[in-house]
């Protein structure tokens, strides 16, 4: 990924990072020094994509599958990117949080790409691994925004990628304890429906809700846009500050 300066271990099949992981990597502004947790990170694209690009991050990747754990671990040292890769449910106590590594209001940054295909839409995968990392649950969005919540400081950002039909969802999600809730849409193509939603969110913001222009991922004539085969390669991100790009 990244033009080939991120290298990923990944499982031979059932659930691989894609565009999405990349997408909301790039929509994740950081600087050195932080600390960035990205959460139900898998083999650790999203997380290890930010820390490529911003270095000098303090990264954790949280995860609950001891399979994917052990590729994040990997994949974050085969980089050469300092990261805690942390076991975790993120239904657990904040105790246990905290007994991880992460109480509440430590993190300055956290990045979420949660399963988030519906279950009365989506085919049941026979890989159960693959079905857990694409089909939500009535509570899944929910539990990873409280996770998320708990860890962030005062005024810490959240970042997540999400379906654009679910995006009724995530703002019912981010009503207790986030504001100055930021929406980009993302397009397949220029007169396509979003079929994905990039949120950013402040702990404890107070500001309106503000919808930004929508990224396309390739144009009328069916080519790549530009400015997305430059984030998929890591050589810009998605500003929130200047539209469309």
């Amino acid at each position: 990924m990244l033009g080939g300066r991120l290298l990923l271990r990944q499982p031979a099949s059932g659930h691989r990072a894609g565009h999405d992981a990349i997408l909301l990597a790039a929509a994740t502004a950081a600087q050195p020094g932080q600390r960035v947790v990205d959460v139900g990170a898998g083999v650790g694209a999203a997380g290890l994509a930010v820390a490529q690009r911003v270095a000098g991050v303090s990264l954790a990747l949280v995860e609950i599958d001891p399979m994917f754990a052990d590729l994040a671990r990997h994949n974050a040292t085969a980089n050469g990117i300092p990261a805690d890769v942390i076991m975790l449910d993120l239904t657990s106590r904040a105790d246990a949080f905290a007994a991880a590594g992460l109480p509440p209001d430590s993190a300055d940054i956290v990045l979420t790409n949660p399963p988030f295909n519906h279950p009365t839409r989506h085919r049941a995968s026979p890989d159960r691994a693959r079905e857990i990392a694409h089909v939500a649950t009535p509570d899944t969005l929910p539990h990873w925004i409280h996770a998320a919540r708990r860890v962030l400081k005062p005024q810490g950002v959240l970042t997540l990628i999400w379906r654009a039909d679910g995006i009724a969802d995530v703002l019912q999600a981010l009503d207790r304890g986030f504001g100055a809730i930021a929406l980009m849409p993302v397009h397949s193509e220029p007169a396509a429906p979003a079929i994905r939603i990039l949120v950013r969110a402040i702990k404890g913001g107070r500001a309106p809700v503000a919808i930004y222009p929508g990224i396309v991922l390739r144009g009328a004539d069916g080519a790549p846009d530009p400015h997305i085969q430059q984030v998929l390669a890591g050589q810009t991100d998605i500003a929130w500050d200047k539209p469309g790009r």
